[in-house]
Formats: C-alpha cells, sequence, structure tokens
C-alpha cells in the first residue's frame, strides 16, 4: 500500500511539474493583435541596411549616407561619404565592439571602417570589377566577418576578415560552391547571410534560388534546394532568419508581381537541409526582410515588404497584416515587444501590442 501511494504521490508530482512547464512555453511568447509606431526621423533617402549597437540604430543608405540615431538622446546622427564622383550607395552594415562596417553595391566595391562616433571613416577594402556587387556583410565575432556577393566567375563571391575588419580578402574560386548562369543574391535587407554561432547560411535568387551552408566560418560549403520561386531574374529568396541552428524561414517572391503570395515562403526545422512551402496563396506577397521575434519558442515572425508588415504567431501557417506601410525595406527587434524599421524616406520605431 506504501508503495502504491508514494508511486501516486510521484505521478501528481510529474504532471505538476509538466503542467508547469507546459504554461511557461505558452506564456513565453505573447501573441501580437496590434502596434503603435513612432517616427525617429524623416528624409530624403533609402535604408536598407540597420544594425543595433548599445541603444543606437545604426544605418546605412545611398547616397553615401551613413549614421545613427540615438534612442537615449532621440538625436539623430549624419554622414556622407564621398569618393570622386561615384555614386555611393550602401546595402550592408555590420558591427563589432570596435567598429562599424558599410560596404556599398555596385563597381568598385568599398568597404569603409567607421569609429562608433561616427567621426572617423577609413577604407579598408576595395575591389575593382564591372561584375562586382556586394549584397550583405555580418561578423561571427569580434575577429572574424564575412560579406557575400553577386558571382563574378562561376562561383560565390565571398570575402572574409580574420582581424576584426581591418583587412579584407576574397575566398579563393576553388574553395567556394558553384552557381548556376542567373543565379545571384539580392541587396534587400541585408539579411542573405544569416550566422548563428560558427553555422552560416547564404541564401541565393534568379535563375536558382538556393541556400549554401558553412559550419567552419566559409571554409567548407554544402548546397541545399528550395521550392522559392525562381527561373527568373526578379525571383527567388530575398531574405531569410534562422531562430536557432535547426529552425529557420525564408521569404521573398517575385520582385516583378508583388502580390504573388505563393511559392514564396518555406520552412526547415533540419538547419537548412530541406524545406517545406508553408501559407500558400496566403499572407503577405513579396518581402524584403523577414526577422524571428525574440523569445518567441521560434514561433513568432515580422515581415516587411510590398505587403506591409504582417505577423505570423505560429511559425508563419497563418499571418495577418499589421501596417499597409509598403516603403519599409528592412526591421530589426530591440526585445521581444520592440522593433526599428527603416525604408524609403525614414526610420520608425514599432510596439508590438
Amino acid at each position: 500500500m506504501r508503495r502504491i501511494y508514494i508511486t501516486i504521490l510521484l505521478l501528481n508530482v510529474l504532471f505538476f511539474v509538466e503542467a508547469q512547464n507546459s504554461s511557461k512555453n505558452k506564456n513565453t511568447q505573447a501573441v501580437f493583435s496590434t502596434i503603435q509606431v513612432d517616427t525617429l526621423f524623416q528624409d530624403k533617402i533609402s535604408i536598407r541596411a540597420i544594425v543595433l549597437d548599445n541603444g543606437k540604430i545604426w544605418y546605412a543608405a545611398d547616397q553615401g549616407k551613413f549614421g545613427y540615431y540615438d534612442l537615449k538622446s532621440n538625436k539623430k546622427f549624419e554622414k556622407v561619404i564621398k569618393k570622386d564622383t561615384l555614386n555611393i550607395e550602401f546595402r550592408s552594415i555590420a558591427k563589432t565592439s570596435k567598429f562599424i562596417y558599410a560596404l556599398n553595391v555596385a563597381n568598385p566595391a568599398l568597404l569603409y571602417q567607421i569609429s562608433k562616433d561616427g567621426k572617423e571613416v577609413q577604407l579598408v577594402y576595395q575591389e575593382n570589377d564591372k561584375k562586382v556587387f556586394y549584397d550583405s556583410m555580418q561578423f561571427w565575432n569580434d575577429k572574424d566577418g564575412i560579406a557575400v556577393g553577386d558571382p563574378i566567375d562561376d562561383c560565390l563571391s565571398v570575402i572574409v576578415t580574420h582581424d576584426g575588419g581591418n583587412t579584407w580578402s576574397k575566398i579563393p574560386n576553388s574553395k567556394l560552391p558553384k552557381v548556376f548562369e542567373g543565379e545571384a543574391h539580392f541587396a534587400a535587407s541585408n539579411t542573405n547571410i544569416v550566422i548563428k554561432g560558427n553555422d552560416t547560411w547564404i541564401v541565393s535568387g534568379g535563375k536558382k534560388s538556393r541556400v549554401f551552408y558553412s559550419s567552419d566560418k566559409g571554409n567548407s560549403w554544402e548546397v541545399f534546394e528550395t521550392p522559392i520561386v525562381q527561373g527568373k531574374q526578379m525571383t527567388g529568396i530575398f531574405t531569410a532568419d534562422f531562430y536557432d541552428k535547426e529552425n529557420g524561414f525564408l521569404a521573398g517572391g517575385n520582385y516583378e508581381v508583388l502580390n504573388q503570395n505563393f511559392e514564396n515562403k518555406a520552412v526547415t526545422n533540419d538547419g537548412g537541409k530541406t524545406w517545406q512551402l508553408i501559407a500558400e496563396k496566403q499572407g503577405f506577397g513579396y518581402a524584403s526582410c523577414v526577422q524571428y521575434v525574440p523569445n518567441s519558442n521560434g514561433k513568432g515572425l515580422v515581415v516587411v515588404g510590398a505587403s506591409g508588415l504582417s505577423y505570423s504567431s505560429d511559425g508563419g501557417v497563418t499571418w495577418v497584416q499589421l501596417l499597409q506601410d509598403s516603403s519599409l525595406f528592412t526591421i530589426r527587434f530591440l526585445d521581444k515587444n520592440t522593433a526599428i524599421a527603416a525604408g524609403r524616406n525614414k526610420m520608425i520605431r514599432i510596439r508590438f501590442k
């Protein structure tokens, strides 16, 4: 009788603990239904690359403009980089603990190292080629960073740094995966590269829409097929994000048919090896940026693009439009309830409720 009593007691304890854990997991993510938008600044500018750094929202934009908005002082700092008669357009930005880095698209490629007060600017990499076009840049840590550009030859075009961004060099073609003719990348929101620890994913679009994966900071690569729309110059994956090393999301579509909401979103739960289309003919059309909501167990997703701002609370199965503004190109979360978005002529703060 005593053994039976002890067994029942233990079972009750286990059921209670499981119920508590289940309740905690359910409460981890708040399901959003509305948003509040605050305009941080407006200007004649196009911003596709932002990075968050100690209360400052750094941006790199067209017309050679870069700067930051200080959330503590509510003030904007901006500077313009000029080089000869070039029309410099920045689409990539990244940070270390010491510097900010901004990389332009088109020929010549110009990568600048910027002091954290924004006052000192130094050119640390230049590449001249009529085919050069860099799309995205990220850092693994304070020493190692990577940027990817459209193919110049028949493989990925990748530069890396191992000294904190002071010097950059191209990975030899022999160490990079081959690409198909017409396969490239889209400099839509600085989200062609996703990094989690040492794991790195690079996404492509155009005639082929694929995922390139490296587990060792670009020393070796695997290539995975995706079901995202492809075959034309302006079709494919425009943006990607991973919640952890297993769960990720792709978005994009057809830039020439902005309302096409099929074959434009896919999900993985095996680190990008396989992808499944999701929410076919539902939710948003063309998307330029997708981000996971922090602390959402991989269920919360936010997308900006031609359909405005859309939100999913179930990992991308269903979507709700929370903002109709189609002028936003890129978005990043400050915390699980607050994000910064930027795009055509403005930067805004979004509070999710």
